[in-house]
């Protein structure tokens, strides 16, 4: 998606194309047939939902052809990975290279021995200790409760007189994996009545798909674990530029 003029102009495909993903049943398909795909245009061509959708299709409201209402569906669906994992953007991953992106992205660690380490900022703890806990064992129990993210910012603590930056807070873990988005609902007034835009819920990965899942791949180096995603985008897009790579992905670790 490019902004031309504080316009924004959609990249897509024609009605006509025969090429064209028509559903978002065809999306997940195309996502778990690349790996991981961002949800707008970006400096690799081609390598986006966006590019591969009508263009006029966005933002109608029709669930059954609008990318956007696709994104609900597919976040509540599970099947992949919903979040913002690519430049700080939203995008999807499969669940076959989800564990790579955890093992890379956290560098092998869990958000606690993170913290333990001090690599996390006290604002990400905040919110981290709202959605998980430890057990009389002291292992790990990772919440299943369904918080908007309306109320996880009031709940840690954000807004007027407390902590600042909840979006950036809650997209550093995104980007780390150690939240995505598993649905979207609207809040409820004191009536009982739906109100406003849909809002996200987060959860951790590991409170969706379990803990050994997530984690497959910490038996190997983050270092490996970024090179197989970096590859994996050169085999379909070979064309990218190193750099622009890169900037989606991130650096390699360490």
């Amino acid at each position: 998606m490019l902004v031309e003029d504080g316009v924004w102009i959609i990249k897509g495909l024609s009605r006509e194309d025969p090429l064209r993903i028509r559903t978002w049943k065809e999306l997940v398909s195309w996502v778990n047939e690349v790996g991981f795909l961002p949800l707008f245009s970006n400096e690799v061509e081609g390598f986006s939902a966006e590019e591969h959708v009508a263009a006029d299709a966005w933002w109608t409201g029709d669930r059954e052809e609008d990318p956007w209402e696709w994104r609900e569906i597919i976040a509540a669906g599970r099947e992949v990975a919903y979040g913002k994992f690519f430049g700080q953007k939203a995008g999807f991953i499969s669940l076959a290279y989800l564990p790579y992106f955890a093992n890379f992205r956290r560098i092998g660690y869990d958000f606690d021995a993170r913290w333990e380490d001090g690599l996390a900022s006290r604002r990400e703890k905040k919110i981290m200790d709202l959605l998980t806990q430890r057990d009389e064992d002291g292992e790990m129990i990772f919440s299943d409760e369904q918080i908007l993210s309306t109320e996880l910012k009031k709940k840690a603590g954000f807004g007027k007189g407390g902590e600042k930056n909840f979006p950036g807070t809650i997209t550093a873990l995104q980007m780390q994996t150690y939240l995505v988005i598993t649905a979207f609902q609207k809040r409820v007034n004191k009536r009982g009545e739906e109100y406003g835009m849909p809002v996200s819920i987060l959860q951790p990965p590991e409170a969706v798909w379990g803990y050994e899942a997530v984690t497959a791949a910490y038996s190997e180096d983050p270092v490996l674990s970024w090179q197989r995603i970096i590859d994996r985008i050169r085999q379909q897009f070979p064309k990218a530029k190193e750099s622009d790579i890169v900037k989606l992905i991130g650096k390699k670790p360490g």
